[in-house]
């Protein structure tokens, strides 16, 4: 199973020789600095936004400008870690075994009994953000925010393998494919299922406990809609402090 261990923390002690502003200014663009030249020159930079199995309240749920505008809701109480998610997003889009379009999370929490901890899980994928990073980052315009349905996409012919886009995505949700020689991510299926006339994705519809639920937002008479704005619902997004504006909710019920 795959678990998301975080080895990035070391930085040199070098580093101190770069200002405080300049860490800063690379801190805004999501990297972080582990090396320097004697001087101070950096040398090396890498990603600080890994995805964390860490959740924080969604205050706005937001608006809905796409038509339409797909999304995704993960129950977060009834993820069972059997990865059938996982494998029915390979088997559709082709996902090689040492990439990853959507993964499993998880952290210990407090049970029943406050001395009791328990597993909780957490399916993560790309959020496809209404303000995303990723797109903002790359230099070619490989990846790009469609402008009908809000999905963000790749076009791996455009791609040249800079990697910025992984680099500014605050849920790590990316990784470089050397079949195609590009970078791939999750699409919501898009162009295995959803423009082929299928209205769910793989992962949603291979989980047995319900987990994962996907729609369109734009129909305030659709399910998903509705479970969203259901009074006194408790909504959840990962890493809101990105300021990414994700279509990836978690409720917790």
């Amino acid at each position: 199973m795959k678990r998301l261990k975080s080895n990035r923390d070391r930085q040199s002690n070098n580093s101190r020789q770069v200002s405080c502003e300049e860490r800063r200014r690379f801190l805004r663009l999501g990297l972080k600095i582990t090396g320097v030249f004697v001087g101070g020159s950096i040398l090396s930079l890498v990603s600080v936004p890994e995805v964390r199995s860490e959740l924080l309240g969604a205050s706005v749920v937001g608006t809905y400008p796409y038509q339409p505008h797909y999304a995704m809701i993960i129950y977060k109480d009834r993820c069972i870690d059997c990865e059938r998610c996982i494998e029915a997003c390979t088997q559709t889009n082709n996902v090689p075994s040492y990439g990853s379009r959507n993964i499993i999370l998880s952290r210990k929490k407090t049970g029943i009994a406050a001395s009791k901890m328990i597993r909780e899980f957490l399916p993560a994928l790309c959020n496809q953000c209404n303000r995303p990073p990723c797109v903002r980052v790359c230099p070619t315009k490989a990846t790009y925010k469609d402008k009908k349905n809000g999905i963000v996409m790749m076009n791996e012919s455009l791609c040249i393998g800079c990697k910025a886009c992984m680099t500014a995505c605050p849920y790590n949700a990316r990784y470089y494919n050397m079949e195609i020689q590009a970078v791939d991510k999750c699409d919501f299926c898009y162009r295995k299922r959803l423009q082929n006339g299928e209205t769910n994705t793989a992962c949603a519809e291979a989980c047995p406990a319900g987990a994962l639920f996907f729609g369109d937002l734009s129909e305030q008479k659709s399910k998903i809609y509705k479970l969203l704005h259901k009074p006194e619902q408790t909504i959840l997004v990962l890493r809101p402090e990105s300021g990414s504006m994700p279509n990836v909710f978690y409720l917790q019920v």
